[in-house]
């Protein structure tokens, strides 16, 4: 619900600590050379939250290469209307329509809630420049030379997406990691996970969970993020190891583009 939550006066949501102002989780994975503008080349999206527009503006997002869903829940795709001038820009550059990637269900609760943008029968002149592209299982796509493995995780009940690219994950609304999916999440530097809150949760990991899933995965760092009002920054990481910290708006971690290659790293 973001943290200050409306309607609420707790600790957390009258904090003056900037960090416990929390919008809608979403993130964007820069990498590749700097463009004319001191940017990197590339970028992909994952989710495209209420505040997307935002956060894009915070962060000096002018381009995107592609943008990946993890569910259909709101949290996560109320912003999609507000990739339409970055979709133009795609458009004039590659005369393409800007790639988006989910799971059949996800796609097709898209295209319901956005059927202005995405039915053919749209009269709409000015709908988002996009096309949307089903994925599944442990896929993987390539966006300009950058693999992003889709990683199966469940969210309660609902199977839903994580992705991993290079070696950093995001596994957002996680509650479970089936078997097959943790040969996927070797060897990772950064993993970005979800923590909701101290007690249980049936669709979310609380931080105990996310501590297990961190001893079992062994990352170098992880970072917990889907956070409620529950959890403050400052004295939720007095308890957690020196290698595991609360994410918040606007962090920036580096990440292994290809391992083996130094030069090709990118930043999320």
């Amino acid at each position: 619900m973001g943290v200050p939550t409306l309607g609420c006066r707790c600790a957390t949501c009258t904090s003056a600590d900037p960090r416990d102002h929390r919008m809608r989780p979403s993130i964007a994975i820069s990498w590749g050379p700097l463009d004319a503008h001191g940017e990197p080349l590339h970028r992909a999206i994952i989710d495209t939250g209420p505040e997307f527009r935002m956060q894009a503006l915070r962060a000096g997002i002018h381009h995107v290469d592609a943008v990946f869903y993890t569910h259909a829940h709101a949290d996560h795709t109320l912003g999609l209307d507000d990739l339409r001038p970055l979709s133009y820009l795609y458009r004039a550059m590659h005369r393409l329509p800007l790639p988006l990637y989910a799971d059949a269900p996800t796609a097709d609760v898209l295209e319901r809630i956005f059927e202005y943008t995405f039915s053919p029968h749209s009269t709409y002149p000015n709908r988002a420049q996009v096309a949307l592209h089903r994925i599944a299982g442990e896929q993987a796509i390539e966006v300009a030379g950058l693999l992003i493995h889709r990683v199966p995780i469940l969210h309660g009940r609902l199977g839903i997406a994580g992705y991993r690219f290079g070696n950093a994950a995001y596994l957002t609304d996680m509650s479970e990691i089936p078997p097959a999916s943790l040969a996927l999440l070797e060897g990772l530097d950064v993993l970005i996970l979800d923590a909701l809150r101290l007690d249980p949760h049936p669709s979310h990991a609380n931080v105990s969970q996310a501590l297990a899933w961190v001893d079992r995965l062994q990352p170098r760092r992880a970072f917990f993020t889907h956070m409620s009002h529950e959890l403050g920054h400052q004295q939720t990481e007095r308890t957690l190891p020196a290698h595991v910290r609360l994410a918040y708006d606007g962090l920036e971690l580096p990440f292994c583009f290809t391992p083996a290659t130094a030069a090709e790293s990118g930043a999320l």
